[in-house]
């Protein structure tokens, strides 16, 4: 009798799907799966969207396509304890507002794992869920404008999930909004907008990811303690855009990156409140057209043990004093024209940074154009050489490293 009504539901499917989507509905096979049973269907293409509402296996084994055919989201888990592995889900709908994805989580304790999402708006979208873990998936987003397109992995008001070695490529971002106490360990987002992106998000641990040729790598706006460690990030070229962007986040911990060929390495605002702080220890900033850039009238950032190798400017400021205040110690300087004479690996003289001539650009941006050209290092070697005022000092490392 089940298998009856089974080919009489997917029957019924057909037509109901019409010409234009003639693939059998993968919910009849759902439906009959009973809690904690694991469901494998006969290899092929599915029509979707599907929804699960109970603890189950879904395994595709890398021969199932789900095809919502351009209508909502393609896979909904609104249940706790699901497993859906090795599916291809394909074709959302194109909703920003109903947020259409490969696959909506709300509940807990679900793994979805090694899992292809391509062409829809959204990737993963996980709503009030907790405790899950997202594993191994492939995603893309649909072929629009990057502003145009969804988020890769989205997290809202969800917490104490795992986000481990996804590759996203063609997405907006990975966008973690009132979403305390996630990992993000080990993923991949390239030719994208932003990286990570976290708003009202505190106590996260983004770790050993990759951001690649985007606009913009990791993004913090009013997100507290949360740490940043051992990411690499690479080829951050736009203009608007920078490897590190951090507004109005205190206890931020940033260490052992590498932040490579970007526009600028670190944008921070000056610390509003004195526990507004972020500490920057041994970080790799190189190549870079600015490795640091402060805004505001004041600093307080511990910033030790970094190096700072053939950047085309070290320090940018909106004002002599926004860097001054930072607590810069045993940072590595390619540029520090000092001696270490006993030997110890410190320099014998503090690094200095002041504002000369070729940080014009600061002042009159037009003037960015010429940054690094001959003419401004004819004028700034003038300059050093014959100041007409003292210059401001932008920055002092007392124990700058030599090697």
């Amino acid at each position: 009798m089940k298998r009856l009504w089974l080919i009489t539901g997917l029957l019924t499917g057909l037509l109901v799907a019409g010409p234009g989507h003639c693939l059998p509905p993968l919910q009849m096979f759902i439906d009959v799966t009973p809690p904690g049973g694991v469901l494998r269907p006969p290899p092929g293409s599915y029509a979707g969207p599907v929804v699960i509402r109970r603890p189950l296996t879904l395994e595709g084994e890398g021969r199932i396509t789900i095809d919502a055919g351009g209508r909502g989201t393609v896979l909904s888990i609104i249940a706790d304890q699901v497993t859906v592995r090795g599916l291809r889900l394909t074709n959302s709908g194109e909703s920003h507002d109903s947020v259409d994805a490969g696959i909506l989580v709300e509940g807990s304790d679900n793994l979805i794992e090694d899992n292809t999402i391509d062409n829809t708006l959204f990737g993963i979208h996980l709503r009030q869920a907790r405790r899950n873990t997202l594993r191994h998936n492939r995603i893309s987003s649909k072929p629009f404008d990057v502003n145009m397109r969804g988020d890769g992995i989205r997290l809202w008001y969800s917490s104490d999930n795992l986000i481990e070695q996804n590759t996203l490529r063609d997405v907006r971002d990975i966008f973690l909004i009132n979403s305390p106490d996630n990992r993000l360990l080990g993923n991949e987002v390239r030719n994208s907008g932003v990286g990570i992106q976290l708003v009202y998000a505190p106590g996260n641990l983004l770790e050993d990811n990759t951001v690649d040729a985007n606009t913009t790598g990791f993004v913090l706006v009013y997100s507290d303690d949360n740490t940043i460690r051992g990411n690499r990030l690479y080829h951050l070229r736009s203009a608007s855009g920078s490897a590190l962007a951090v507004k109005e986040s205190s206890g931020v911990v940033i260490e052992n990156n590498e932040i490579l060929h970007c526009a600028i390495g670190i944008l921070a605002n000056a610390p509003t409140h004195a526990e507004n702080t972020l500490e920057l220890r041994n970080n790799r900033f190189s190549y870079n057209d600015v490795a640091m850039y402060f805004y505001g009238e004041k600093g307080g950032h511990l910033i030790h043990g970094n190096r700072f190798e053939q950047n085309l400017q070290d320090i940018a400021v909106s004002a002599a004093t926004s860097a001054r205040a930072n607590d810069w110690r045993g940072n590595y300087w390619d540029n520090y024209q000092g001696f270490d004479r006993d030997g110890d690996g410190t320099g014998d003289l503090p690094h200095e940074v002041h504002l000369y001539a070729d940080r014009i650009w600061m002042d009159r941006p037009m003037t960015r154009f010429f940054r690094g050209s001959l003419m401004l290092d004819l004028i700034d070697f003038i300059e050093r050489l014959a100041p007409f005022s003292d210059p401001p000092l932008v920055l002092r490392d007392p124990t700058p490293r030599v090697r």
